[in-house]
């Protein structure tokens, strides 16, 4: 395992949406007093740190991640009293904090925005977005083409006849980071939580901050992109790091980017310590393209030093056992159409299988709550979406809550132990029983137990983590490769079974092996060598 100061190269991080993991007060949303109280569930699950998703005062518009004061909690949530609470009591039971920063907007509920709107045209208010008189004969039309990050216009008139610029919703107006205030706030908001004790942040959007001054229009294949990858923003990011390596804290960056040279700029030494690997997470359950993306994602991080980040699901994507289970599609990770057919058994199996070969390579791995327990995705009916995708594509999109519902704690209890008396903030599945976590801790071969078993081993075992990964000659349609200390990781992803290796001890099988000890079809091992190999 890496150094004590280090220990964000391959760390487990569990990422915690607020809203859905577990509800302390009973009103059907979950909130710090529920993270609190399943803290151990946590430490037992072996997980190095949380990442929690927006905690902060919001409208929820999008989840949270419309902030209307980056310096509070929610009261849906708790206080920032229960915040620091839930800080240290982590920390004693061996779990870091990150929380999750959202600089590219605010909410329309931010005094800065509420501000801008009643100072008017030209005023010094306005300067810190992104105010602009229209196009056309009378300032009717939005002053560029930017398209959204959601479906939809990226301007919004407001009475008095200017434009202002929403990357995503009309209630998240973009910040302009040319504006000295604007840089100044947010790394006072850094330091606001790293001194409670926060030892990391997640910064969303990372790519998206900085703008062509210009407010050029799009156009397709041109570089560079107005809003996307500017170059300013490594002198944003390398502030930032001066701030973080003051308490010792880290980040990691939602960077997504088709360049793995200017990809990697963001993880130099001065900058970022991590970026989320999205194409990792995009790849379906295929042997060539999961290979390919393993090597791309160790080379691209090579030259600046940089672990590389792995990651199967999130708050935003179709669940992996869903993903994996559809027959009819190419595990398009953004596709999340109505009704779309899926084999959950064969998506399980993929999932189990998914995960030993994610947690088995080098760098740090980031779990979706639920993962651990293979949830698949869940059907909103359409009348609970909550979701703004499903509503600025006109209906078309189901949007993602279908991977944001409740957690199920017990399979007895009701709402199956989320927090009783109110109905979740989402509807659970009737059958989510059979997920619970009181029911899978007292099966041996639940995803629950794969997990457990699976973080003791990557903690215990001095191969797993950080490090170098070497590929072994192996059958087709399998995956096989060496950690350090003789730990060897084979993902048979072909149709039929495969001979294993020699080996002196099977330390872990996402499935059990046939009657001739042969690895099956969508399973992976984890094996030691033999003492004498090599």
């Amino acid at each position: 395992m890496a150094a004590p100061h280090d220990w964000w190269r391959d760390a487990v991080i569990y990422q915690v949406y607020p809203r859905s993991f577990a509800d302390g007060d009973g009103d059907g949303t979950g909130d710090l007093a529920g993270v609190r109280a399943r803290l151990p569930y946590l430490a037992e699950l072996g997980v190095d740190a949380v990442w929690f998703t927006p905690w902060y005062v919001s409208p929820l518009v999008d989840g949270g991640y419309d902030v209307a004061d980056y310096r509070t909690v929610d009261p849906a949530f708790g206080t920032l009293a229960e915040a620091e609470k839930l800080i240290a009591e982590a920390s004693g039971l061996g779990i870091r904090v990150i929380v999750d920063i959202v600089p590219n907007h605010v909410s329309d509920q931010h005094a800065w925005f509420r501000a801008a709107l009643d100072a008017g045209p030209g005023s010094a208010e306005r300067e810190r977005f992104h105010f602009r008189p229209g196009r056309g004969a009378h300032g009717e039309l939005p002053p560029n083409n930017w398209p959204s990050q959601f479906s939809g216009p990226t301007w919004t008139r407001v009475p008095d006849g200017e434009w202002y610029l929403h990357l995503f919703t009309p209630e998240q107006p973009d910040l302009n980071w040319a504006h000295p205030q604007v840089r100044r706030e947010h790394e006072d908001v850094l330091r606001f939580w790293f001194s409670r004790g926060v030892a990391g942040v997640r910064i969303d959007s990372a790519a998206l901050l900085a703008k062509d001054p210009a407010l050029a229009d799009f156009e397709e294949g041109v570089d560079p992109h107005p809003y996307i990858d500017q170059d300013d923003l490594h002198d944003i990011y390398r502030s930032w790091r001066a701030v973080a390596d003051a308490y010792g804290a880290v980040f990691v960056g939602e960077v997504w980017l088709p360049d793995a040279e200017r990809f990697a700029r963001y993880l130099r030494p001065d900058e970022l310590h991590t970026a989320f690997n999205f194409n990792f997470l995009a790849c379906p359950w295929d042997p060539a393209r999961l290979r390919r993306t393993i090597d791309d994602t160790l080379a691209e991080h090579a030259p600046v030093g940089a672990p590389a980040t792995w990651v199967l699901c999130n708050h935003d994507v179709t669940r992996t056992v869903t993903r994996y289970g559809r027959t009819d599609t190419a595990f398009d990770f953004t596709t999340k159409a109505f009704g779309t057919p899926t084999d959950l058994a064969l998506g399980t199996r993929r999932a189990r299988a998914a995960a030993l070969l994610t947690l088995a390579l080098p760098g740090s791995v980031y779990v979706y709550q639920g993962e651990e327990l293979g949830l698949p995705e869940a059907d909103i009916p359409r009348a609970r979406i909550q979701d703004p995708m499903h509503f600025r594509s006109g209906g078309t999109d189901p949007g993602r809550d279908g991977c944001r519902v409740p957690l199920p704690w017990a399979a007895d209890a009701p709402h199956f132990g989320f927090g009783a008396p109110a109905e979740p903030w989402l509807p659970q599945p009737e059958d989510w029983a059979r997920y619970a976590v009181d029911r899978q801790r007292a099966d041996p071969e639940s995803m629950l137990a794969l997990y457990r078993t699976a973080l003791a081993l990557r903690r215990s075992e001095e191969g797993f983590g950080d490090g170098p990964l070497t590929w072994l000659p192996a059958d087709e349609g399998v995956l096989a490769f060496a950690r350090t200390g003789g730990l060897l990781c084979l993902a048979n992803l072909s149709a039929t079974p495969v001979a294993l290796p020699p080996y002196e001890t099977l330390l872990l099988a996402s499935a059990p092996l046939d009657a001739a000890g042969r690895l099956p079809s969508d399973t992976t091992v984890w094996l030691r060598a033999p003492r004498n190999a090599g």
